[in-house]
């Protein structure tokens, strides 16, 4: 493959993004040099405003793996993806309505707070832990993955762009905190937008017009979007985008310390929902931009595929490989794509190591050390955010073996994300289960959907299941066409055409499910939880919805906790008396300074404010 390198107007541009980003840091460090308080740094003093926090969520989970992933599964696999705008849309409305006024509400800074408010110490830490793991995968192959392809493309150096991805994140986060990385992230998704418009641009000019890429789009079988194929070993339906990606988003968004950390950080938990639904957005702007631009790939190289014809070796190489051609003669503007490919990894990384830092700090270094000095607590947080740097980086090495971008990282939050999601909803939507079901519940939904993940990865599913769509190489120059052998099938097992052949965006599904009814089954034979002992903040009582039109079987499904309205207006009026409360009815070795951090409730308003001494940035 000709190599096509860059221009110095290219280093120029992407040398652009890393200086701004790391000159946010130093701008917070210095403006918040004063602020020496943990919740300060990790949570940005609970301060924050919806509309960058809204940006920071949007750049944090559209990553590099959606910049040269989603493209080249649309190239290859059509644009069934769009589908994902219904899995978004759910996500966003039970994350923002059932999991964040409960976190919000619980004044907590790490998610895993909850579960030992909820149920004790072993299952926050045992989640920490699930939690700490995925993280650091996850972020390994958001690393690896972009560097790779830029340098198999574009010549740039591969371990040169994963040091400086790793050592430009660590520096802001250190220095900065969530401020630091929150508008970073804003920036960032800016980068994003414009890298991927110059794309959608240039490549319908070179098309010939938008008209004729949907025309050749439509021949090529690519815009047949909706399969209503109930089959669930089928990689892309509209069951398995629609059902497994709700669960496998949910996972990310619902329970996931990175994107509730942000929302936290909010002044108001109304200033929190407005947040979420703005990302809701951008989460769709961003889909349908790489959803075209893997349209115009395929109108462009509709006759050649310079994946089929061995040019480029791997299909996440496709959209550097179409970026460098489409921008051949304007240097700058394959810089600009890629500063647009690592504003993704960039924010991803940053998000990361933040909330790593936070969860080692709140759910093991307090728990050890619960009278550290403010200053002490700072110091350790960054100390954290530096050593977490330097471990997600080096994890970049491992993420070589994991396939396919998209595939990879969504596979690594369903096989983790699933149980945490199942184990979260036994505590919020199941007053009765006890701390031994939520355990137990836990380790079931992580075998199962590490079995199945695991197998799929030894044995690939057919293509009978993915179904990838024919690419030609008709008009290729032969004489440069390198041939590949087709890798000799070894025999597999049955169980290999059914269980480990279940699509990927199943895995959550499967890891949460398989919790949630674990933790059913062991808490009846173990011995339900005391609905009496559990104080309704934790709690969301769903059943309201469902059993509105009799108060004697709303209060029956409540199972004995105590959501009657003049306790929910006493905690509303009292703010801070629940937690104490609290305390002597949940036996379950709660600390006394995780019960201090309380939001109030302004009843103008009708949210929940975050208690800060003074206000900070604006939008």
């Amino acid at each position: 493959m000709e190599v096509k390198n860059f221009a110095v107007w290219d280093y120029v541009v992407f040398a652009a993004l890393f200086v701004i980003s790391s000159g946010i840091g130093v701008f917070f460090a210095i403006k918040e040099r004063k602020k020496v308080t943990s919740g300060e740094f990790l949570v940005g003093g609970r301060q924050m405003s919806s509309v960058p926090v809204a940006l920071s969520l949007t750049a944090s989970f559209m990553s590099a793996v959606t910049v040269l992933g989603t493209p080249a599964e649309v190239y290859r696999f059509g644009a069934s993806f769009t589908l994902f705008f219904i899995a978004y849309s759910f996500v966003i409305i039970f994350t923002s309505e059932l999991f964040l006024p409960v976190f919000y509400r619980s004044g907590i800074t790490s998610t895993y707070e909850y579960l030992q408010l909820r149920f004790n110490k072993q299952v926050r830490y045992a989640a920490t832990v699930i939690y700490i793991v995925q993280t650091i995968l996850y972020t390994g192959v958001v690393v690896y993955a972009p560097a790779l392809a830029l340098n198999q493309v574009t010549g740039f150096d591969l371990w040169g762009s994963v040091f400086a991805t790793g050592i430009v994140c660590t520096f802001y986060c250190t220095l900065g905190g969530l401020k630091a990385v929150v508008w970073t992230d804003a920036f960032q998704m800016v980068v994003m937008i414009v890298g991927f418009l110059t794309v959608l641009i240039q490549g319908s000019i070179y098309a010939g017009g938008f008209q004729n890429v949907l025309e050749r789009a439509t021949n090529g079988s690519r815009l047949h979007i909706v399969d209503f194929d109930g089959d669930p070993l089928r990689r892309h339906t509209f069951w398995t985008i629609s059902v497994g990606g709700t669960f496998t988003w949910l996972g990310i968004y619902g329970v996931n310390q990175s994107t509730i950390q942000r929302c936290i950080s909010c002044k108001t938990e109304k200033h929190a929902k407005i947040a979420l639904y703005l990302n809701l957005v951008g989460l769709w702007v961003i889909l349908l931009c790489a959803v075209f631009s893997g349209l115009i790939m395929y109108s462009h190289f509709q006759d050649c595929d310079p994946w089929t014809s061995g040019i480029i070796s791997a299909p996440d190489q496709l959209m550097p490989y179409f970026v460098m051609e489409i921008f051949a003669t304007m240097p700058g503007l394959p810089g600009l794509f890629v500063a647009c490919a690592f504003s993704g990894t960039l924010s991803t990384v940053a998000a990361s190591i933040n909330a790593l830092a936070t969860v080692t700090f709140e759910d093991f270094i307090k728990s050890c050390f619960p009278h550290l000095s403010d200053k002490l607590s700072t110091w350790i947080s960054k100390g954290l955010c530096l050593l977490f740097g330097i471990l997600c980086t080096s994890m970049a090495v491992a993420a070589s073996l994991m396939g396919g971008v998209v595939q990879a990282s969504l596979s690594i939050h369903g096989m983790c994300g699933g149980p945490m999601l199942g184990l979260f909803s036994l505590g919020l939507l199941f007053p009765f289960v006890n701390w031994k079901g939520a355990l137990g519940g836990l380790l079931t939904g992580i075998t199962l959907s590490f079995w199945v993940a695991i197998g799929a990865f030894i044995y690939p599913a057919p293509a009978s299941k993915t179904r990838p769509l024919p690419l030609s190489i008709e008009h290729c120059d032969h004489t440069n066409m390198t041939t590949s052998v087709p890798p000799v099938l070894s025999s597999r097992p049955a169980i290999a055409e059914t269980w480990y052949a279940l699509s990927y965006l199943y895995y959550s599904a499967v890891g949460c499910l398989g919790c949630m009814l674990a933790g059913l089954i062991i808490s009846f034979i173990t011995g339900h939880q005391r609905g009496k002992d559990i104080n309704p903040l934790l709690i969301r009582p769903v059943c309201n919805l469902f059993c509105f039109w009799s108060e004697k079987y709303k209060t029956l499904c409540w199972c004995g906790v105590q959501h009657d309205r003049r306790t929910e207006q006493d905690n509303r009026e009292n703010g801070s008396s629940w937690k104490h409360e609290a305390e002597s009815a949940l036996q379950n070795g709660l600390r006394k300074e995780s019960l201090s951090q309380v939001p109030g409730y302004d009843l103008k308003d009708t949210s929940y404010n975050n208690v800060a001494s003074e206000k900070v940035t604006h939008f």
